[in-house]
C-alpha cells in the first residue's frame, strides 16, 4: 500500500465529498453481485474488487486482462484513490474485496472503524529504500552523519528496522518494525531527522542519507534497485499488500481462484517486468497473524 501522509482538514473533507458524489451517481451494478456470500456464492458471478490504481490496478487488471476468463472468473476492477474507500465499500457490500493495504494498516481501520476485514493472501511490497546523494555505500555513514526518517508511526518503524538490518543503528533486543525512537538502542551516534514522509525526497541533499518509501522515490526520479543503498526485503515482511475481504467471505470460490491467480507464475512475471526498478517486489504466500 501506498502509505498515506496527514491530511489537511480541507483535503479530507473534499475526498470525503468525492467519495460522496461517486457513491451517490455509481451504476446500480456497481456493487457486488453475488446475493449468496462465502463459500455458497455463485462461482459464475462476477467478482468486485476495489484498489488503488499502482500497483494493485495494474496487477488486477493483468490479471483479468490475461488470466481471469480462462480460469473461469469474471473479475472487474474498482479503482479508489482515497484509503478509506475500499475498506468501506468491502464493509458494506459494494464490492467483494479489496487489494491495496497491509496488515499494520488494517489492522488499525478495523480498530478505529470496527469493521472485520480480514486478509486472504498476500501478493506484493512496496519496499523503503535508504538513499544518498553524499556516500555510495552504508558503511560509509558513522558518528554525525545525518539521516532522514519518515516521521509517522508506520512508516518510522520499517525505517529503523532498515538501518538496525544495515548495522547503522542498533534496536533493542526483540524489536522489529514496530519500533520508535525509544527502541533505539544505540544510534552510533548518528542524527535522526524525523520528516514528513513525502518531503523527505526534496530533502535530501541536506542530510548524508535517507529512508524514502517506494511511491516517493519513483516521483523524485530514484530507482530504487540502482539507487539505493539499501532496500527492504520482502520475505517475512509485515508490510507486504494483501487480497482482503469482510470475515466469512474468505472461501468464496471466486476469492480463492482470485487469491490464486495472484500467486501465479505469471503474476510474478509481471510485477518483476513491469516494476523492473525494484518498486514493486513479489511477496506471495499466507499472511501471518
Amino acid at each position: 500500500m501506498r502509505t498515506t501522509v496527514k491530511l489537511s482538514a480541507a483535503l479530507a473533507a473534499a475526498a470525503a465529498l468525492t467519495l460522496g458524489l461517486s457513491a451517490c451517481s455509481a451504476p446500480s451494478d456497481s456493487s457486488a453481485s453475488s446475493t449468496k456470500k462465502g463459500k455458497d456464492a455463485d462461482p459464475a458471478a462476477k467478482l468486485l474488487i476495489a484498489a488503488s490504481p499502482t500497483p494493485h490496478g495494474d496487477i488486477l487488471n493483468f490479471v483479468r486482462d490475461h488470466l481471469a476468463e480462462k480460469n473461469g472468473l469474471k473479475l472487474e476492477v474498482k479503482e479508489f484513490n482515497d484509503y478509506n474507500a475500499p475498506n468501506t465499500a468491502t464493509q458494506n457490500g459494494e464490492v467483494d474485496g479489496n487489494f491495496f493495504q497491509h496488515k499494520p494498516y488494517l489492522d488499525e481501520f478495523n480498530k478505529k472503524n470496527k469493521t472485520d476485514i480480514v486478509p486472504v493472501v498476500n501478493v506484493e511490497i512496496e519496499p523503503l529504500g535508504f538513499y544518498s546523494k553524499k556516500v555510495k555505500k552504508v558503511s560509509d555513514l558513522g558518528e554525525g552523519s545525518t539521516i532522514a526518517v519518515p516521521n509517522d508511526a508506520t512508516n518510522e518503524g520499517r525505517a529503523l528496522k532498515l538501518l538496525a538490518d544495515n548495522k547503522v543503528i542498533e534496536l533493542k533486543d526483540g524489536i522489529g518494525s514496530s519500533a520508535t525512537r525509544e527502541d533505539v538502542k544505540d544510534a552510533k551516534g548518528v542524527k535522526l531527522v524525523e520528516l514528513e514522509a513525502a518531503q523527505i525526497p526534496a530533502r535530501l541533499g541536506d542530510v548524508d542519507a535517507a529512508v524514502i518509501n517506494g511511491n516517493f522515490a519513483i516521483s523524485a526520479k530514484l530507482n530504487p534497485s540502482k539507487d539505493s543503498l539499501a532496500l527492504e526485503k520482502a520475505d517475512g515482511n509485515p508490510y507486504a499488500n494483501f487480497l482482503a475481504v469482510k470475515k466469512g467471505n474468505e472461501e468464496d470460490p471466486r476469492i480463492v481462484k482470485l487469491a490464486k491467480l495472484l500467486n501465479s507464475d505469471e503474476v510474478k512475471k509481471f510485477i518483476e517486468e513491469k516494476f523492473s526498478n525494484g518498486a514493486v517486489i513479489p511477496a506471495f504466500g499466507a499472511v501471518k497473524s
